[in-house]
């Protein structure tokens, strides 16, 4: 796990600075900390900030193939390495490191641009090719390990965060159109940026730069499927399931440095656990962040399985004393406007445990790839809820909006809750998709944004996002979405970003290439059963091997009370004191912003996630103005 840097000037007579490289590297240190390495070379530059997990002593990047034509810098980790290192030899390569790195080299030697589905791992590497005078760049399939990039001065700049290619010296220049977007649905999607000229490499693609133009491909995609060709044998699904996750674990489990596992005491975390216990006899460190909330807190659970499988259990607690610092650092990390919570307790986790291990398996991707959010229970009802006759469906959405006004608190939130779904059930998917998503309604957020500022809309962005999706029923476009979108935008840049802040490298082994395959093409009658979900997981892993109490306890996430915290004294007139009364023009209604501050406080509704997100972009702008007044 690393950090990586570097440009590549289109005039192959200008001479890259080597300074430049070396402040470009020097801002994503904490990627980083064991290690720095730079090529410079006529118009080319690659710098290099190393994590150290595999290969301590001879891993050292830039590495050089043995004629030192090819050199490479990489972020991520290839898990099959051995596997291809062995294949390679066959094919007459010679290795001096045990290192994944020198597999990407010899690999490329041998198939060229196909190489990248050889990987079974996550990365996001630049590969200078001297032979062909061209840059070969990729993402992983998934989008576990970021790459942004900016054609901007004659050049092509590239890194593993923004940070780096500002300051490389791209303008610091908000694309304000894009704000809509991220607060509808709480970061900002690839390929966009909040940055004008700065995009992000798609998952699955990659790269070929050379003198006269930036050529992109894409490697892998998504099973290309319809309802007609879904999987629906039962035992075949769960043994193939339970053969490739004992699999994907076990191959995470490489590592030349202390390791262990985040527990959160939900079943996806305590399968990863329990997998990881039956492949090594030493005692797994495990890692939980509990709330003083007891509705937000996982702890018993996670002590529950800590206990079952003997594991060296830590625990940390998270309160608002921490809000401040997780602002400063989420606005630090992120470059841009990212607005979803449980980026809180994933840093404070983060943090705690990087005080005794370096790497990490999650839990992570689990709720992706087996359907196993609540939302694909609410797709299944808004089928059944639509074939009710209409004046009965208004009369059920009047009684729960009604119902709700007498209450205050947890009563209240739980009534707005069941309207809400009533409400989302009667739409058309896209338009249920965006209240989902959104953390006000849709009605509201419009509000919220001046009406004379023109913004890019969630619908515009869902049109380009599903057009290759070729299903028709509901339950598969909410997968296909979550795969393509909110996986790689929301979750996994979460996960990078707070680990590596803290310079942790977690890896996700429900995210092998193999299972999203297999479970993409899964019937849901396979996934859910009644008001079971991840059925496949519980059948394959959970019911042999973890308590019963796990099993039967609802969902809870990895979300934070904000909506108690803000309501604090201190921290409500100091979210009124941010968010409010700020000079200057603003794309925000703040009129609007004052009413849901002081809904929440009420405990009229719940508005706490998306005063985080408002808060962030403010903060964020706040930090974007002062960069811009120094540079």
């Amino acid at each position: 796990m690393c950090g990586i840097s570097g440009f590549f000037h289109f005039d192959t007579k200008r001479n890259a600075n080597a300074g430049t490289l070396k402040k470009m590297a020097d801002v994503l240190s904490h990627r980083g900390p064991d290690d720095e390495g730079f090529f410079v070379n006529q118009n080319i530059a690659l710098g290099h900030r190393r994590l150290a997990i595999i290969d301590l002593h001879t891993g050292h990047q830039p590495m050089f193939s043995e004629d030192h034509k090819i050199v490479l810098i990489f972020n991520g980790e290839i898990y099959n390495y051995l596997e291809l290192r062995e294949e390679l030899r066959l094919h007459g390569n010679k290795f001096t490191t045990t290192s994944d790195s020198e597999v990407i080299i010899n690999a490329y030697r041998t198939w060229g641009v196909d190489c990248q589905n050889r990987f079974n791992g996550m990365w996001s590497f630049a590969l200078w090719d001297d032979h062909l005078k061209r840059m070969f760049v990729s993402r992983d399939r998934i989008g576990e390990k970021p790459l942004y990039y900016s054609k901007f001065d004659e050049s092509f700049i590239f890194a593993s965060e923004i940070k780096s290619i500002l300051v490389y010296g791209v303008p610091v220049k908000p694309r304000l159109e894009m704000t809509q977007l991220y607060l509808s649905m709480g970061f900002i999607p690839a390929p966009y940026t909040y940055y004008e000229n700065i995009y992000q490499l798609m998952p699955g693609k990659y790269l070929l730069i050379d003198h006269e133009l930036v050529k992109e491909g894409t490697y892998w995609d998504l099973p290309d499927i319809s309802e007609k060709d879904l999987i629906n044998d039962k035992l075949h699904v769960e043994r193939e399931f339970s053969k490739l996750f004992h699999d994907a674990v076990n191959i995470r489990m490489r590592s030349d440095v202390a390791f262990g596992a985040f527990l959160s005491g939900g079943l996806d975390s305590s399968c990863v656990v329990s997998a990881m216990t039956s492949h090594t006899s030493k005692p797994i460190k495990t890692f939980t962040m509990g709330f003083e909330n007891k509705l937000f807190d996982e702890r018993p659970l996670a002590k529950m399985v800590a206990d079952k499988f003997k594991t060296e259990h830590h625990v940390g607690v998270l309160s608002s004393e921490h809000f401040y610092d997780a602002l400063a650092k989420v606005v630090f990390q992120y470059d841009e406007p990212f607005g979803d919570p449980s980026a809180i307790p994933t840093g404070q986790i983060s943090q705690y445990a990087s005080k005794h291990v370096k790497m990490v398996l999650t839990g992570d991707g689990g709720d992706e790839v087996l359907s196993g959010y609540t939302s694909y229970f609410g797709e299944r009802f808004a089928g059944q809820y639509q074939n009710l006759p209409a004046t009965l469906r208004k009369i059920l959405l009047v009684l729960a909006r009604f119902s709700a006004k007498p209450f205050r608190g947890n009563l209240r939130y739980k009534l707005n809750r069941i309207a809400k779904v009533l409400h989302a059930s009667d739409l058309t998917f896209e338009k249920r998709l965006l209240s989902k998503l959104c953390q006000i309604s849709p009605d509201e957020l419009s509000k919220v944004i001046k009406p004379e500022f023109k913004m890019i809309s969630f619908n515009e962005f869902y049109e380009e996002a599903m057009k290759k999706c070729r299903f028709k029923e509901s339950f598969y476009k909410l997968m296909y979405f979550h795969h393509k979108v909110t996986l790689p935008g929301d979750m996994l840049t979460k996960v990078d970003r707070m680990s590596m802040a803290y310079s942790l490298e977690p890896r996700i082994p429900f995210l092998d290439h193999r299972i999203i395959e297999l479970l993409f093409s899964v019937n849901k009658n396979l996934k859910l059963k009644g008001q079971l979900n991840k059925i496949i997981l519980r059948n394959a892993v959970a019911n042999k091997t973890l308590p019963k109490e796990l099993l039967s306890a609802p969902k809870k996430g990895f979300s934070v009370p904000l909506r108690d915290w803000f309501k604090q004294d201190n921290l409500y007139n100091e979210i009124k004191q941010m968010l409010l009364n700020k000079k200057g023009n603003t794309i925000l209604d703040e009129s609007r912003i004052e009413n849901l501050i002081d809904q929440n406080n009420q405990g009229h509704t719940d508005a706490g996630n998306f005063l985080w997100m408002l808060l962030v972009l403010r903060k964020w702008n706040d930090v974007n103005q002062q960069q811009c007044s120094t540079s």
